[in-house]
């Protein structure tokens, strides 16, 4: 029986992709029965099951091929579910009634699991002429704050995945705000969001030239691109979104260019889709196929990835045959093209093991060569398939051999193509790969470096105490197994030590052999200048990525995991403390300075009232209680019970605007209400928003409630060091951390991403 690494790689197996019955009683007794009931399940459609069966257990024993986890947990379970990751959805009409008819289908995508993606630039703008009704329209990010809505709606029955991509491009006229939208800290928590960055748009960059903003043949507004870059990257810098996709250069390099147009991306960013596509997933474990890994001797066994990738394609190409599907347009374009995103993970570890250091010319040069040999090896599996099966229905030869990624591949494949077709028009992607890596034995994830090579983790006890397991690096394990206590060697590195320089040439050495796309976090460190910073973005257009993501920390966005140093040599676990909050409540003054706010819900019979006095401190003005009436006594009993809540966090002190954030945040099932032109998710976020309104004109909060003023008086005093990043919305833990472009978990493995 398979022994797994560490106790964190069993529990999220357990938790994750462990098959159980309706009453939650394990069905699978081990992770090899997870294996075999994935090999069986996958293998059923073929013309000699039994052999089949053996060579995609073979592939998935040990780890060594790591489909994507809705394959793991959900192949061979017999429930409706789809096996597929994420979604493209349709394109959204402009007009009511289809916005409203993609919502329906974005509901019932992501209530079966699936993550989904928009292009949001086929809606009219802000303010752009509604004929027929004699109004203006409200703009696309008014309908985004209702996805954002019907997201959260459908985690809170709860879903698994609640992960959506909203893309922009550079042109329409509402981009400003598109770019803008994430700083309010509580609108579009479930949105991913990217600039669509078109060629065009970049050589006028480069020019300083004048840039058209644009919908519908209307240009609303001309401004210059480099100050339209400017404030892209600005936001970018401050708050880690938006992210940017340079959409030309993967129409043009996409396979299927004579068949589709694409305009989004699943919501990580590694598969640009086209309406109602699909995206497939799974990895090669790179750091498995190590042979004598740290010593001289040490390489990849390139015999054993040949054949992996062979069996890990034919796999993936039967999980189109074995998926159910939300819509029938989503299992009719499966079928069409048979697309699927064969990827890796454990790439930094191979490297480690090998002696190379990640990000320098000879580790870059050999994940270019890894990337080339697993792109040939995945295109002639499929070339033979076609031959045994048919290749995919909207095949044509001269067109697909057209495309500026099969124009660098050799002579002999680009036969084999036009001789027997290619049963997938795409094959290579690399997706975020944290939980499953995790499940593997912690091999570094996807083509990221070595995040920590260690860190501390507290594991909730069923008694409620918790205990504290360390979780080393799949490859510093094995250092230590090989090596006892021996210093790590000098090209061990990590994501906390790197140059951005150094991911943007790994992330554009992988790209060039894959055919869609990557999904890849460029950690900056907090004191990178605003110009250095936008030279990230400009390296990686010029050195041919399709994209780019970067994680800045700072007060913002909350800083990532961090390592502490136990030896000079070796960076080894995060122990940031919990925060212990010692300050005494605030004494109440015999009289306070305060407002009050009527505030009208529609579908309510009586109006609420609050009121929100305030305390001065040191010159400065800031809440200290608050009151809300109704004459309608359905509201009484929560109305007391948020007023005395609100009122003691408020008389502790210091920073309280978290108070505005967390009840703008909470959504109402049954519905919010347009008030004032904006979308409200619930009575409760349009109260956050009243004492919002109250803190910014007593000088509290400045500008849009984004930040506190200095109040020397409100000191908290915190033991210990500070957290370590955000808290993890599924185990509580602190330390998020920003990786593959999604905040991860390392203390449960909880990914926004899934």
């Amino acid at each position: 029986m398979t022994r797994f690494a560490a106790p964190i790689a069993e529990q999220i197996w357990d938790m994750k992709y462990r098959m159980k019955d309706a009453e939650g009683q394990p069905v699978d007794a081990s992770v090899e029965d997870s294996w075999r009931r994935v090999a069986r399940d996958l293998a059923r459609v073929e013309k000699d099951p039994a052999k089949w069966e053996e060579r995609f257990y073979a592939a998935l024993e040990d780890f060594k091929f790591l489909p994507a986890g809705r394959i793991l947990a959900g192949a061979g379970t017999g429930r409706a579910v789809t096996l597929f990751n994420c979604f493209v959805m349709g394109t959204i009409p402009d007009n009511m009634g289809g916005i409203f008819e993609m919502l329906k289908e974005a509901a019932l995508t992501m209530q079966q699991g699936g993550g989904i993606g928009y292009d949001f630039s086929t809606i009219r703008p802000r303010g752009a002429e509604v004929k027929g009704v004699a109004a203006d329209a409200s703009g696309p990010l008014s309908f985004m704050d209702v996805w954002d809505a019907m997201c959260r709606t459908i985690m809170s029955a709860g879903s698994r995945r609640g992960a959506m991509m909203a893309t922009m491009r550079c042109d329409h006229p509402d981009i400003e705000q598109f770019i803008e939208a994430k700083q309010d800290s509580a609108r579009l928590r479930m949105f991913n969001l990217s600039v669509l960055v078109t060629d065009d748009f970049m050589e006028a960059v480069k020019a300083d030239g004048p840039w058209d903003l644009k919908f519908d043949g209307k240009v609303y507004h001309t401004l210059q691109a480099r100050d339209l870059w400017n404030r892209i990257m600005r936001a970018t810098y401050d708050y880690a979104e938006p992210g940017v996709i340079f959409i030309d250069r993967i129409n043009q390099a996409n396979n299927l260019h004579y068949a589709e147009t694409i305009s989004a991306t699943n919501p990580c960013g590694e598969q640009p889709l086209p309406p109602y596509g699909a995206c497939l997933l799974g990895s090669i474990n790179l750091a498995r196929l190590v042979t004598d890994p740290f010593s001289d001797a040490a390489r990849l066994d390139e015999a054993a990835l040949d054949d992996l990738v062979r069996t890990a394609v034919r796999m993936m190409d039967n999980v189109v045959d074995a998926s159910k599907f939300p819509l029938d347009q989503q299992a009719a374009e499966a079928q069409a093209k048979r697309r699927i995103g064969l990827g890796v993970t454990g790439l930094a570890d191979a490297l480690l093991m090998l002696g190379l250091r990640y990000g320098a010319a000879d580790a870059v040069e050999q994940t270019r060569k890894w990337m080339k040999a697993i792109a040939r090896s995945a295109y002639l599996a499929s070339a033979d398939l076609a031959r045994e099966k048919g290749a995919f229905p909207l095949f044509d030869a001269d067109e697909f051999l057209k495309s500026g990624f099969m124009l660098r591949v050799d002579a002999d494949l680009r036969d084999a193509i036009a001789k027997h077709g290619i049963r997938n028009a795409l094959l290579t992607s690399i997706a975020p790969t944290g939980t499953i890596s995790l499940y593997a034995g912690n091999v570094s994830s996807g083509i990221e470096p070595v995040f920590a090579y260690a860190y501390s983790r507290k594991v909730l006890q069923k008694d409620g105490s918790r205990t504290e397991e360390e979780v080393v690096d799949y490859a510093v394990q094995m250092w230590r197994d090989l090596h006892g206590d021996a210093p790590l060697p000098d090209h061990f590195v990590n994501a906390q030590t790197l140059a951005p320089r150094d991911h943007v040439a790994m992330q554009a050495a992988a790209q060039e052999w894959v055919d869609s796309s990557i999904s890849k976090t460029i950690n900056c460190p907090e004191d990178i200048s605003f110009e250095d910073f936008k030279d990230v973005y400009l390296a990686a257009w010029d050195l041919g990525c399709k994209g780019c993501t970067t994680y800045r920390p700072n007060d913002v966005t909350g800083s990532v995991l961090s390592v502490s140093e136990k030896t000079e040599d070796a960076p080894e676990a995060d122990r940031g403390a919990d925060v212990v909050y010692l300050t005494e409540p605030l004494d109440r003054p015999a009289a306070l300075e305060g407002s009050t706010y009527k505030l009208k819900w529609p579908g309510s019979e009586h109006a609420i009232y609050i009121t929100v006095n305030d305390i001065v401190q040191g010159g400065h003005r800031r809440p200290f209680e608050v009151f809300i009436n109704s004459k309608n006594m359905e509201h009484f009993a929560w109305t007391v019970a948020l007023t005395r809540m609100i009122s003691a966090v408020f008389r502790r002190g210091g920073d309280v605007s978290f108070v505005v954030e967390e009840l703008k945040a909470v959504f109402d099932p049954r519905g919010g209400a347009w008030m004032q032109g904006r979308y409200v998710p619930s009575i409760l976020a349009a109260i956050g928003s009243v004492i919002e309104r109250h803190m910014i004109s007593t000088g509290f909060l400045e500008g849009e409630g984004l930040g506190l003023k200095s109040d020397p008086q409100a000191e908290v005093m915190a033991v210990g060091e500070r957290p370590r990043g955000p808290a993890c919305p599924s185990c509580g833990q602190y330390g998020m951390r920003m990786v593959e472009g999604c905040m991860t978990c390392p203390s449960c493995g909880h990914s926004k991403c899934g």
